[in-house]
């Protein structure tokens, strides 16, 4: 399958914000969509699968990697031994009285300390069942990370 298609018509929405988290099915997010910050800064990812009917009641699994403005694995954290990747699964169920062929969204949130990047810019990538497409990207660009006036956090 090409980046250009979805996997059996499924979607992905990412945003970057400054924290967020699910509540009742609902994604909360605070200080959210922006593009530039400083490696000081927490962050977090919200995202919204939108799954079809058809592919209700089974796994599905999903990755972020975060890359640089080269496309490689970045490393993250105490461990610098090897690229970050998040991965997890979800499923989701077709509640009682569903209109058929109706799509079901799933939030998603990972919160993250602050990742001490050089500056650059960098990607989220988003794969989800094994396939992905360009919209599941998300980029950032980190200044003032080493030295001179830093942005606000999350500027």
């Amino acid at each position: 399958m090409s980046e250009t298609e979805s996997p059996r018509g499924a979607g992905v929405t990412l945003m970057l914000a400054d924290a967020a988290q699910v509540q009742g099915g609902k994604l909360f997010i605070l200080g959210g969509g922006w593009n530039i910050t400083n490696a000081l800064s927490p962050s977090a990812i919200a995202l919204i699968f939108e799954i079809p009917w058809s592919e209700t009641n089974r796994r599905h699994g999903f990755a972020l990697q975060l890359v640089d403005a080269d496309g490689h694995g970045v490393a993250i954290g105490s461990d610098r031994s090897r690229p970050f990747e998040f991965r997890s699964e979800f499923e989701i169920g077709r509640p009682p009285g569903s209109t058929p062929g109706v799509s079901f969204n799933v939030p998603f949130a990972l919160n993250l300390a602050p990742l001490g990047l050089a500056d650059g810019r960098y990607e989220w990538r988003c794969t989800l069942n094994g396939e992905s497409r360009i919209d599941w990207r998300l980029s950032f660009e980190v200044r003032g990370s080493l030295g001179g006036p830093a942005p606000q956090p999350n500027e």
